[in-house]
């Protein structure tokens, strides 16, 4: 069996990083469901899924890495033909992909201690977005 479920957010841009865990959590629990997969993922083409320590210093690292990878204030040919100044927001988000999937098994995410299901926002101003949860199990 599947079901579905979206979660709307507001986001604040800018590498904002938003822990889901909680919100994927309890759609498992509306479910009978005692093993299968999650999969968590978001609509749109600057935000990415992916699990990190939602820790303050760690969210600082994280987002400074991004900055050293794809920094924001070099030429982007997006940029040249949108004038939207979001280059780098494709790119970062591109790279770190969309979706994620999850395991479950006795009704219970197969999550590390310190892992959370996190949404990123690498667009250059405020979203609201759209996340798409899909449990299949038995």
């Amino acid at each position: 069996m599947i079901l579905t479920k979206k979660l709307r957010l507001q986001s604040k841009g800018n590498t904002d990083v938003i822990d889901l865990t909680s919100q994927v959590e309890s759609i498992l629990a509306e479910t009978n469901f005692v093993s299968g997969s999650v999969t968590v993922f978001v609509t749109g083409s600057t935000a990415g899924i992916t699990t990190i320590e939602h820790e303050p210093g760690l969210l600082i690292d994280f987002k400074a890495a991004w900055e050293r990878i794809f920094p924001e204030n070099i030429e982007y040919q997006h940029n040249r033909a949108w004038e939207d100044g979001n280059g780098h927001s494709h790119v970062r988000a591109s790279s770190l992909g969309a979706s994620l999937v999850v395991p479950f098994c006795a009704h219970q995410m197969v999550l590390g201690r310190w892992q959370q299901i996190v949404l990123v926002d690498f667009d250059s101003r405020p979203r609201s977005r759209e996340v798409v949860v899909q449990v299949t199990g038995e």
